[in-house]
């Protein structure tokens, strides 16, 4: 029997580790299960997915940003929706499988319109059930929006889908609100807990992860932007000199290359108010990648982050953690590794209940450590079962049996 073809499909190669993360586990699983499919990622950045995971990629849309007027890009964005009509459905066609791995697809807590990235969704899924090829969304992250357009476009998008599993119970309840039938959806952890866990450092380094965050609230904050993210800046730079005045060591940890802004700014700030600590005391060497990102993460001792995926790779590295949490899903995760007393959400962050939260998961982070640790081993279990049904559906009976005699 020949080969399956399979695409994955999402906003990689952009940056975002997070997404990164979730397409390496992906790619992970069906080279360890399925090693004879002909894989292929259709995505944001192209060049970056082929560099860093040698696997065939090509752009999912016609048009690509570049140095020309205002006027002129316009038009060629508007040309190219109606070009990318035809052009998602002349790739989806050429595949058994479009597998959407991870992410969060379906959020709104940042800034989305319903043309951009929910518009290519819908494409890829009404070209799926035109060509007759699977569509699959796999531990999604997914949100409630009132916006009209996008609520629809977003409901339309899932409902075509062959298969749909959610990385939290948030996700499932948000895509039900808005009208999908999810009876038969299933929630699994998040992909990137899949991903290899280096060894962690056991004994204390007095060194704390950071995770900033380049955060300007969701679409609708659009005009107190500027005011919501100097105030966040502001306030982590505060908390930042008091570790720095403690003694401890901190290492800044992003998510997307926007985020290296604020570590800019706070250790621009450090410089001017701790000169004779800010280079001893401060480390910004950023990894490219969310493997790179764990890595780091295994020298510190306890995190706090703003971003998803630095909260749940602090997690699967079962450090002791502090989310800043930008969206409810940070709080759902945290509350399920038992951590829910460490949260704080970002827009009302108060610095001395971030300082007295710290001192308290510092005193008990031996017994957080273990406890972490164990939920861990749960997830694990948890992704394999759910990698088991994702052969079982998307796969012929004759290529698992191939893939699993060849392992």
């Amino acid at each position: 029997m020949a080969a399956a073809k399979v695409a994955l499909f999402g906003l990689f190669g952009s940056g975002n580790l997070g997404n990164g993360g979730s397409l390496e586990a992906m790619v992970a699983f069906l080279r360890s299960r399925h090693p004879n499919t002909e894989l292929a990622v259709v995505c944001a950045g192209p060049e970056e997915v082929q560099r860093e995971l040698g696997v065939p990629a090509f752009s999912m849309t016609w048009y690509r940003p570049a140095d020309e007027p205002r006027a002129k890009a316009v038009v060629r964005k508007a040309v190219g929706k109606v070009v990318d009509a035809v052009r998602t459905f002349r790739w989806v066609r050429r595949f058994d499988v479009v597998v959407v791995p991870g992410t969060g697809i379906l959020e709104t807590t940042l800034p989305i319109r319903p043309w951009g990235f929910p518009y290519a969704l819908l494409l890829v899924s009404v070209c799926g059930k035109l060509s007759g090829t699977k569509v699959a969304y796999v531990s999604v992250g997914a949100d409630s929006t009132t916006q009209p357009a996008t609520r629809w476009v977003m409901k339309t998008a899932t409902t075509l889908a062959d298969y749909r599993s959610y990385r939290d119970e948030l996700s499932r309840d948000a895509m039900r609100g808005m009208g999908v039938d999810t009876s038969r959806d299933r929630v699994y952890p998040d992909l990137a807990f899949a991903l290899p866990v280096p060894r962690a450092e056991n004994a204390a380094t007095k060194t704390v992860g950071v995770g900033v965050m380049a955060y300007y609230g969701t679409y609708v904050d659009r005009r107190q932007a500027d005011d919501i993210y100097s105030t966040y800046v502001e306030k982590l730079t505060t908390f930042v000199r008091w570790l720095v005045d403690e003694g401890y060591r901190v290492r800044f940890f992003t998510g997307d290359p926007a985020d290296e802004s604020v570590a800019s700014a706070v250790t621009s700030d450090l410089r001017r108010t701790r000169p004779e600590l800010a280079d001893t005391r401060l480390v910004t060497d950023f990894a490219p990648t969310l493997s790179g990102l764990i890595e780091q993460m295994a020298a510190v001792d306890v995190v706090v982050a703003s971003r998803f995926h630095n909260v749940l790779s602090a997690l699967k590295l079962a450090k002791p953690t502090i989310s800043i949490s930008y969206a409810s899903k940070n709080d759902k995760l945290m509350d399920g590794m038992g951590l829910g007393e460490f949260c704080q959400p970002i827009r009302s962050l108060d610095v001395a209940r971030l300082i007295e939260q710290f001192c308290a998961l510092a005193a008990t982070r031996e017994l957080l450590t273990s406890e972490i640790f164990e939920t861990n081993e749960r997830n694990l279990k948890l992704l394999d079962q759910q990698f088991v049904v994702l052969s079982e559906t998307l796969f012929s009976a004759d290529r698992v049996t191939a893939a699993a005699g060849s392992d």
